[in-house]
């Protein structure tokens, strides 16, 4: 399925911020908002539900420095439940955000 981040961005910023109402950090939640912005710049189909963006996100936002450990705050099972995505979908869209904007 494709999608138009853009027309789309509504639904992958009600995920963001449902995910920040429940586990708030401002910091990475404004960079989380910036991101979204960049992905909407690139004016370029992508493939998936929103859900799995946002959630690819914050997983590039939180790995970004590090060894890879999830999303902050939540076991695997619960990042899933709350995006309604695999753990596998959330990596390879923050791996794809990653070489798209070169974070």
């Amino acid at each position: 399925m494709d999608m138009s981040i853009e027309t789309d961005k509504g639904a992958c910023r009600e995920s963001l911020e449902r995910f920040f109402g429940q586990h708030p950090d401002a910091t990475t939640h404004c960079r989380a908002l910036r991101v979204l912005r960049m992905l909407t710049a690139c004016q370029r189909p992508f493939r998936g539900k929103p859900e799995g963006w946002a959630a690819g996100i914050i997983y590039g936002l939180a790995n970004r420095h590090r060894r890879a450990c999830g999303l902050p705050g939540l076991l695997n099972s619960e990042a899933e439940a709350l995006f309604g995505v695999s753990m596998g979908t959330i990596r390879r869209r923050a791996a794809q955000i990653e070489r798209l904007l070169a974070l």
